[in-house]
């Protein structure tokens, strides 16, 4: 059973070709994604235009991501990626677009006090993040 879904992670990218398989979002991902895809997380994810610049940036360097035409590097694109899979956890855990941004920028002290956003810029932290998020919504100790 799938809790968050390659649909769901489809959507918080606003992808136009929806995958309905891990197998299908991976080949996106691979082939590279539309750069929009990578600014609708963003736009989810941040509220300020500070935030959204600063977490743009950090995912594509400014000069990288202004000469990009349409499509991110499979790189950039399994970055994104992992920015729209945590978000879409967090929604899933609090079951609000508003509690998750919350969570995402909020420092946790499981996460050596940085905020889970911060810690998910690499896979490994991604990981730690989203194992983080379903302990909470099982209710296990975190």
């Amino acid at each position: 059973m799938l809790l968050v879904t390659p649909e769901n992670i489809a959507s918080v990218m606003d992808l136009d070709v929806v995958p309905h398989s891990f197998s299908e979002l991976d080949h996106l991902v691979a082939e590279g994604l539309p750069k929009k895809a990578l600014k609708a997380s963003v736009e989810r994810i941040c509220s300020t235009l500070e935030e959204k610049k600063r977490l743009l940036y950090q995912i594509v360097p400014e000069a990288t991501y202004k000469r990009r035409r349409t499509k991110l590097t499979a790189e950039e694109s399994g970055r994104a990626e992992r920015l729209a899979r945590v978000y879409a956890t967090a929604q899933y855990v609090w079951s609000s677009d508003d509690a998750a941004r919350t969570f995402l920028h909020t420092p946790h002290p499981m996460l050596e006090n940085q905020s889970p956003l911060e810690v998910s810029l690499t896979e490994i932290g991604a990981r730690r993040v989203e194992e983080l998020l379903w302990k909470l919504f099982y209710g296990i100790a975190a």
